[in-house]
């Protein structure tokens, strides 16, 4: 009698484990599919940047560098005083 529960646990084990196999396989599949995809859309926004491919090499150098772009890029606006500070500076 204990053997035959003993089996049906491990049957079940088995069962899971294969489940379980399929379910890591889908997920490398899934994230595969999704580099792919975010590949596919990168490269279509180069493309419609129409950017020769000497001057996308070095725009995306200067992006890395921290350098500024064609205008893709805009600056951080200064903060503007508000009217406390402006009194302070005033007297």
């Amino acid at each position: 009698m204990a053997t035959s529960r003993t089996a049906r646990v491990d049957a079940e084990i088995e069962k899971v484990k294969a489940k379980i196999v399929e379910q890591q396989t889908k997920l490398k599949e899934l994230t595969h599919k999704r580099t792919e995809m975010e590949n596919l859309e990168i490269v279509d926004i180069v493309r419609g940047l129409r950017i020769p491919l000497d001057q996308l090499a070095v725009m995306l150098q200067n992006i890395k560098g921290g350098g500024r772009t064609s205008g893709q890029v805009v600056p951080k606006l200064e903060p503007t005083p508000t009217n406390k500070e402006t009194e302070d500076e005033t007297e």
